[in-house]
């Protein structure tokens, strides 16, 4: 065949290469998996509550950098590697894990349903340089010439720019009940069909109290969004995740929770979720608040949470964040418990009582196992009122399932007691702290977040709420994907 007759199949055959891996790259599935299905040594409910409120608090009290648990997602790094499990935290912006050799220090006093994963060997990694703006976010923005004079780069070669072959020093991240030294390294990511080459991550050799790695999604500059938008902007500009709705039951969490990278047809979505009832699904958006303290959070801002007919309204400072980043609502994955500042719950939890008292009496020893407050004795079905976040903005409100801020569990059978029913309010109590040490006024947890999709438009600046069944949206858009 002649080159002049085969140039029009060469060009018809690389506009259909080019149409599907477009049309391919418009969204990347991806299980979440949550940590319960294979937590096993929660032997009572009250002890299960009581570690997951002890937990909320602290990630509230620690907002500087704080580790998020809970969902877990899974990649390989480089062409060999076994895959690698992390948790998937919105309120950071760091991806790191364990590798070989590593250390942990006091890791047998934290559940880690992943213990049996081995270290990570990156000896075919590359050490990043510590001229990189990686390396510059990674030490808090520390300047590139500070960082190459840490790397014992010669004052000559840092004079002329040319220490880029010397490597970027550890680091050091502090949790709220945890720390860690890591050094960055670029490899090639493999997630679901995508790879990512010269993605830049965090290996920890030693680890203080915390076993398992996490995935930034923050908004950051290292965070797994925004280097993937570098590859691909349609993927890495906008994610979302659908929590399946599990109220603490190990079996009803066997099914994954999507998280879906950039968008799916929108004619489909206005179609999936409903058990293929024709459900139409709109999202209600609120804004993103830039906090200059803590760039990589999701804040929104929150005008007034509504219990039965009376709305309470928030304080001024969930409404929005100062030039110092303080207040505002962090969206956050992580965290499992909503935490509101003391006098707002105070506010509401007074509403709520005011209507649950008349019918179902307090259970104050419940309270003190649980970290929960307030819990009811139910001796007939539950009578409590309608929850709704009212986030800022035009028709931003949320109207929350009552499964999502009342949980309902079987207290006693013990052989001390009879077995009775009760349930407790899922909002915390996170104090005042935030008036003194700054940072987020609240936390929306993932807890509540179950049973919606929760979309993080980073090109419009805005989040996104949508009610769904996403058991039923993971089946649909893994079938659509197949």
């Amino acid at each position: 065949m002649s080159s002049s007759s085969s140039s029009p199949m060469l060009l018809l055959l690389l506009l259909i290469t080019l149409f599907f891996s477009h049309s391919s790259s418009q969204m990347l599935l991806l299980p979440l998996t949550h940590s319960l299905s294979k937590t096993q040594q929660f032997n009572t409910t009250h002890h299960l509550l009581k570690y997951i409120t002890t937990r909320s608090i602290s990630r509230f009290h620690h907002h500087q950098l704080s580790l998020g648990s809970d969902y877990t997602l899974s990649f390989n790094i480089g062409p060999h590697s076994q895959p690698i499990t992390l948790y998937m935290d919105t309120g950071s912006d760091l991806v790191w894990f364990p590798c070989t050799p590593f250390n942990c220090i006091l890791c047998e006093l934290k559940p880690n349903p992943y213990s049996s994963s081995a270290p990570t060997n990156i000896s075919h990694s590359t050490p990043v340089s510590c001229s990189s703006k990686a390396c510059c976010a990674a030490h808090s923005s520390i300047s590139s010439s500070d960082l190459c004079a840490m790397a014992r780069c010669p004052l000559d070669y840092i004079e002329t720019k040319d220490c880029g072959s010397f490597h970027c020093p550890p680091f050091y991240y502090a949790y709220g009940d945890g720390s860690l030294i890591a050094r960055l390294y670029r490899d090639t990511l493999s997630l679901s069909s995508l790879q990512l080459r010269n993605f830049t991550f965090g290996c920890a050799q030693t680890t203080f109290s915390e076993p398992t790695g996490v995935a930034g999604f923050g908004r950051g500059l290292l965070s797994l969004p925004s280097q993937l938008a570098k590859h691909s902007p349609q993927l890495g500009n906008r994610f979302s995740y659908c929590l399946v709705s599990h109220s603490f039951h190990p079996e009803r969490v066997r099914k994954p929770s999507p998280l879906i990278l950039g968008r799916y047809d929108d004619e489909k979505q206005k179609n999936i979720g409903g058990g293929g009832g024709g459900e139409v699904v709109e999202f209600v958006y609120t804004s993103m608040l830039e906090n200059p303290k803590h760039p990589y959070f999701y804040c929104v801002g929150l005008k007034g949470i509504s219990v039965g007919k009376k709305t309470v309204p928030a304080p001024g400072n969930l409404r929005r964040v100062n030039k110092r980043g303080d207040g505002g609502v962090v969206v956050d994955s992580g965290t499992t418990f909503t935490m509101l500042p003391a006098g707002f719950y105070n506010s509401v939890v007074a509403e709520f009582n005011r209507s649950v008292m008349r019918v179902h009496r307090r259970a104050r020893e419940v309270e003190m196992k649980t970290g929960l407050s307030p819990c009811y004795h139910l001796n007939a079905a539950a009578d409590v009122p309608a929850m709704e976040l009212r986030f800022v903005g035009v028709n931003s409100s949320v109207v929350l399932p009552r499964k999502n801020y009342f949980y309902e569990f079987l207290d006693g059978g013990d052989g001390l007691k009879k077995e009775r029913r009760v349930g407790c309010l899922m909002l915390m109590n996170g104090g005042d702290e935030f008036e003194v040490s700054g940072g987020p006024g609240a936390i929306l947890g993932n807890y509540q977040q179950q049973g919606f999709e929760v979309e993080y438009d980073l090109e419009k600046k805005r989040v996104g709420f949508a009610r769904r069944k996403c058991a039923s949206l993971w089946d649909r858009l893994n079938r659509d994907k197949n």
